[in-house]
């Protein structure tokens, strides 16, 4: 399932990451969304639907200004093979900076010792 606030920009294929979204702005500019991002993207719609459009518009401001970005779950472990013109960012490299954060809604057990 892709997000349709991407649907402006050209997907691109792209054999050696199969897994991953690839989009193209028309300036150029390239950045990856790897499904695990994108599954916390999803998270971020269902909590803040009214900010939702900030973030997408943050993370195009960053690929503009960075060129070229993959979206990550976890920059450890990307699952994107990219060249050294890649940077990476978690969900909350873009979202913090907005003053937007997830909402812990686990509560704890209820068991006692």
């Amino acid at each position: 399932m892709r997000i349709n606030d991407f649907d402006q920009y050209k997907i691109e294929n792209d054999p050696l990451n199969p897994f991953c979204d690839l989009y193209a702005l028309d300036s150029g500019e390239r950045f990856y969304i790897e499904p695990a991002f994108h599954t916390q993207l999803q998270g971020f719609y269902d909590q803040h639907k009214k900010e939702f459009p900030r973030i997408i518009e943050e993370m195009i401001r960053l690929v503009k200004k960075n060129k070229h970005i993959v979206f990550v779950g976890n920059f450890e472990f990307p699952q994107t093979d990219v060249d050294d013109s890649y940077i990476f960012l978690e969900i909350t490299d873009v979202t913090d900076p907005l003053h937007i954060y997830a909402e812990d809604k686990s509560r704890g057990s209820d068991y006692g010792d």
